[in-house]
């Protein structure tokens, strides 16, 4: 079994506070687009005030009018093809590879050169218009025309729907988890478009998710020794806790690097402020 790289290995058998030392962060990527991100829903939201949709589990692609853009900011290196065509208005939606196939998406559009045949997998799932006026209510049918002359098999509408209540919003999210799909999503009919997070956009999963800064590596013991045991990781607040669980042998083997974003998921929080029993998920998509 191959172990750690010699570089991972010497990190994990140092103190955690000398990996710190080592590795103090990480290097700026490019402007960020400017996307709407969720706030977690809560019950007691007015859920007249919103539409529904599921939440697709892909890659965030955000079409400026010219190229495809990571919510990072950073360029998506689409083949020519999958965008020709595409109108210079902006559009914002999810490169999707279908239900838990969000490895498949990731690897294909962090390949260079991309592959056409990789690609062919992939669904942008459009969900907003940015370059439309007005509210989302008033942008849906917009987008509904943009895509529907695009006429392209790859370029899809997230569907929109309205519910009764609570009860019938938890019935569309068992159903869409039994399913093998991520959550719902619900977007304020008033709201206009902008950047950042906010209660306009929410998201609605059977378990809470975050992302955190990958700032040193715990070792391994018993089985996973010359492995990395667990991530220490980093929160926008500057919360710090461990990750030691949701990882593959291989990517004990194979670590998220020092200075990289990775997703987790968790119940709730300590009275200390940490998420309680925090789970891995995967390296942050974006490029």
């Amino acid at each position: 079994m191959r172990k750690l790289s010699r570089s991972t290995k010497a990190l994990c058998a140092l103190p955690l506070w000398i990996g710190l030392a080592i590795h103090p962060g990480y290097a700026a990527g490019s402007a960020p687009s400017p996307v709407m991100l969720a706030n977690v829903y809560h019950a007691g939201v007015a859920l007249s005030d919103y539409w529904v949709s599921e939440k697709y589990d892909g890659v965030r692609g955000y079409w400026d009018g010219e190229k495809l853009l990571t919510r990072s900011g950073a360029v998506i290196p689409a083949p020519a093809w999958f965008t020709a065509n595409w109108p210079r208005t902006p559009m914002d939606g999810e490169l999707w590879g279908g239900r838990g196939q969000f490895e498949l998406a990731s690897a294909t559009i962090r390949q260079q050169p991309a592959s056409d045949e990789a690609w062919r997998h992939i669904r942008y799932m459009v969900f907003d218009a940015p370059g439309q006026p007005g509210t989302f209510d008033q942008r849906i049918p917009a987008l509904q025309r943009l895509v529907a002359k695009l006429d392209l098999p790859w370029v899809l509408l997230v569907k929109q729907f309205k519910v009764a209540d609570e009860a019938e919003l938890k019935r569309h999210l068992d159903e869409v988890v039994a399913g093998g799909g991520e959550g719902l999503a619900l977007h304020r009919g008033s709201s206009l478009y902008h950047a950042g997070r906010n209660g306009d956009l929410l998201k609605f999963k059977p378990y809470d998710d975050a992302e955190a800064k990958v700032v040193a590596y715990a070792p391994g013991q018993g089985k996973y020794e010359g492995m990395m045991g667990a991530l220490l990781v980093e929160m926008p607040d500057g919360t710090r806790f461990r990750i030691g669980t949701g990882f593959s042998d291989a990517q004990r083997r194979d670590p998220p690097p020092v200075g990289s974003m990775v997703t987790f998921r968790y119940q709730g929080m300590t009275s200390g402020g940490k998420p309680r029993f925090a789970r891995f998920m995967r390296v942050h998509d974006e490029l």
